[in-house]
């Protein structure tokens, strides 16, 4: 199978690329524009492979990716090319609009005219992959989102998100293009930007740096372990119902503090000993600060994951422990990967 993924060298597409050309057999396409968050390091042990092609290409020049489309002729397309962090999307929603929204329609005119051109375009399949925050804010007490859960976005990420993915339902309706799309909660694990919350309390502990907390840190996040999301859209690229939409979720609902006192305990088990720490540093804890918080900010996230695990048979495998800890020795055994990176935020 050959796939075109956009967006390869960011987080969640390095560790897709890598589950596809190591695990599954398949001929790689990465286009990626190779902004801040696109690292060519991610997948440094890849560049030579003889299933692997780089193609820096900006989703939103339609010309470009004609020619991409008409070079490789790819199976599928598998859409994460995207600006994605909330904080930057509130100080400069132009780029979110230009990349999420323009650069989808491009991709899918050009996926349109591609699979048009197929003697038998029954096998393509274009599979759009977004975020839970399109669902907007719950309460304690709400129900998770399922896949029929109106659309409330609060940011200009989730706006421009939620905008994309109705554009790819719209080109299904209209055009009948072999559509899926995904929505995923919180992901974490190895080659995600220090910009987002995991890594950067990791970073900050390494650096003996303050760890800034929204509000009180009650905001409720759903995480997921990165390769299985990765697993999970394999899947339902490959035996999903063209048309339909699968939420993709952890079952691990935890606050922001209880996230970052979680993860300073296991740090304090990781790494302690085995990697230069701030001497002075009783515990990671005590780098916790509370800080004004964030415009928008959404109370909670939750993800009904049922349809994919009762339809297509796949749950998680990592709890959020066993992750954690293997995202913490990750982080602290690349410190090659880490200092290529700028200073870390949070998210």
């Amino acid at each position: 199978m050959k796939i075109l993924v956009t967006g390869g060298c960011g987080f969640i597409g390095s560790n897709l690329i890598r589950l596809l050309i190591q695990e599954k057999g398949a001929t790689v396409i990465n286009l990626d524009k190779l902004t801040y968050a696109g690292n060519l390091a991610s997948l440094s042990d890849l560049a030579e492979h003889e299933r692997y092609q780089f193609e820096k290409i900006d989703i939103c020049d339609a010309a470009a990716l004609g020619k991409v489309f008409d070079r490789h002729q790819p199976d599928a397309v598998m859409h994460l090319a995207a600006e994605s962090h909330v904080d930057r999307s509130i100080d400069g929603p132009g780029e979110f609009i230009q990349a999420n929204i323009v650069g989808t329609y491009h991709l899918l005119q050009a996926s349109l005219e591609h699979w048009r051109s197929l003697p038998d375009g029954n096998n393509f399949r274009f599979l759009h992959v977004s975020t839970d925050e399109v669902y907007g804010s719950l309460d304690p007490n709400d129900s998770s989102f399922s896949e029929t859960t109106p659309y409330d976005p609060h940011s200009p990420y989730s706006a421009s998100k939620a905008a994309s993915d109705h554009l790819v339902r719209a080109w299904r309706d209209t055009y009948g293009l072999p559509i899926l799309v995904t929505n995923c909660s919180n992901n974490y694990g190895p080659y995600q930007f220090p910009e987002k919350l995991i890594p950067a309390v990791i970073l900050k502990c390494l650096r003996g740096e303050s760890i800034p907390v929204y509000g009180k840190g009650e905001n409720i996040r759903d995480w997921l372990y990165v390769n299985d999301h990765a697993e999970a859209l394999y899947l339902v690229l490959t035996k999903g119902r063209v048309g339909e939409t699968y939420n993709i979720g952890g079952n691990n609902e935890q606050t922001n503090l209880d996230l970052v006192k979680k993860l300073s305990e296991i740090l304090e088990e990781e790494i302690r000993g085995k990697v230069d720490t701030p001497s002075h540093l009783k515990s990671f804890r005590n780098l916790i600060t509370f800080v004004t918080d964030r415009p928008g900010h959404d109370a909670r996230y939750a993800i009904d994951a049922r349809k994919i695990r009762d339809e297509l048979g796949w749950e998680p495998k990592e709890d959020f422990e066993s992750g954690l800890r293997k995202t913490v020795r990750w982080y602290s055994e690349n410190q090659d990967w880490l200092d290529n990176i700028p200073p870390a935020t949070t998210n």
